[in-house]
């Protein structure tokens, strides 16, 4: 993705989506928490919904444990306050015992609240 030709509001939900993806990797529940709405859920490539208490206890416990990622494509639509991410990666993660490099595709919809950019939802899928 260009960033030169991105406006604030697009480098700002760039920016969280990686936050997201190193505060996986770095277990940093405390700061998850911060960045993800209450009602945050996680559809994964299975199409199970997970909320996100369940989500950040199974990182927390390392059931589900994170340790790398490679950016391949991303985008972000913005409208208003609120904006879509989508991003193909290559997540290397071991989710219940199976470790992988795992080809994602993540849909992230965010909105801005107080000036700051919460994740509301994120729907992983393979390409």
């Amino acid at each position: 993705m260009e960033t030169d030709k991105m406006n604030s509001n697009e480098l700002e939900v760039f920016a969280i989506t990686r936050q997201l993806t190193n505060l996986m990797i770095d277990r940093n529940i405390f700061e998850l928490n911060k960045i993800l709405d209450p009602h945050f859920t996680l559809t994964h490539i299975t199409g199970y919904v997970q909320s996100k208490a369940e989500w950040l206890s199974e990182i927390e416990s390392e059931r589900m444990k994170y340790y790398g990622y490679e950016e391949l494509k991303t985008s972000v639509k913005m409208e208003g306050n609120k904006g879509t991410f989508v991003g193909q990666n290559i997540l290397d993660a071991r989710i219940y015992g199976t470790r992988n490099k795992w080809r994602l595709q993540q849909k992230i919809q965010f909105e801005k609240r107080n000036e700051k950019w919460i994740i509301l939802q994120s729907v992983a899928t393979t390409f």
